[in-house]
């Protein structure tokens, strides 16, 4: 017969992996008696980008999505809306219709790939009842800025009368050319400022990404004040290392909200750092407590 001491021993290690199995669970269903629903403040609407949590389904990301009190997930196309769907989500910035982040409107060779896709796409955005559409410039490939502006108002111009009529906002992102993106040609607001006023429609706008921009060209804040009627959708991460919005990184995103909601910006801000946790339920911890930062 076990010992009294082995028993005990016994016990108390299944009670330890009882522990580490439930956190996850608890992370992502909360109850009364260990953590309440976030509450949040309305100024702002909370997503987050689905491939920074990829290591979840979209079915477990919508449910601690829920919990943190977020509104809508982020670059998920036609395939899967109907998950967001069941747990009353909206697809904040819908994807699909590109060919890559490399190859885009400003290389004419694949303007009729990109005008068939986006044809396609804008009708499914609106029909879901969703608005905005991601695109993007493309890389240079040896390109000048002048030609390359030519070639996307060519390109777009071809897509822009369609979704004015169904309501789409067909957005590109600017990412930076230092660290994360060599060669991509929207590498700073300037140019893609310029592109927004040569095909002058309300419905194409930047997706004006924090992290990359204090990357490429910095002065966050004036930017946003100076330029905000051409942003049409916000991203975050923190910087340096594209992590979690805390003390190691140099961009002080309560600031730089505010700034954002005195613009009286209505769109959506997604949170698109990648989480340095090892386990599920820190990482989705720090998704929460990146929002709670960013709830001005």
């Amino acid at each position: 017969m076990m010992k009294r001491r082995d028993i005990i021993k016994s016990i108390a290690a299944g009670a330890a992996g009882l522990a580490v199995s439930s956190k996850l669970q608890a992370a992502m269903h909360p109850t009364a008696d260990n953590e309440e629903m976030h509450t949040l403040k309305g100024n702002v609407n909370h997503s987050v980008c689905r491939w920074t949590y990829d290591f979840l389904s979209l079915e477990e990301l919508c449910v601690a999505a829920k919990k943190i009190g977020l509104k809508a997930i982020d670059l998920v196309g036609p395939k899967e809306w109907e998950v967001l769907k069941s747990h009353g989500l909206d697809s904040s910035m819908c994807n699909g219709a590109q060919i890559s982040l490399t190859e885009g409107w400003n290389h004419t060779e694949y303007h009729s790939t990109l005008i068939k896709n986006y044809t396609e796409h804008i009708n499914y955005v609106a029909d879901a009842g969703y608005k905005n559409l991601i695109c993007f410039s493309g890389n240079r490939k040896g390109m000048d800025d002048e030609t390359g502006l030519k070639n996307c108002v060519d390109g777009l111009k071809q897509i822009m009368a369609l979704a004015e009529k169904r309501g789409v906002v067909i957005q590109m992102e600017v990412f930076n050319s230092k660290v994360n993106h060599p060669d991509y040609m929207a590498d700073n607001t300037r140019w893609t400022i310029e592109l927004c006023k040569r095909l002058g429609s309300p419905n194409f706008k930047i997706l004006y990404d924090i992290y990359h921009m204090q990357i490429s060209e910095g002065d966050i804040i004036a930017t946003i004040k100076k330029n905000h009627e051409y942003f049409g959708h916000y991203h975050t991460a923190g910087v340096p290392g594209r992590h979690e919005l805390d003390e190691t990184q140099e961009l002080f995103y309560p600031a730089i909200i505010k700034a954002v909601v005195d613009t009286g910006f209505t769109g959506y801000l997604a949170q698109e750092f990648i989480p340095t946790a090892k386990e599920k339920e820190d990482k989705i911890k720090a998704l929460k407590k990146a929002v709670k930062l960013c709830d001005v």
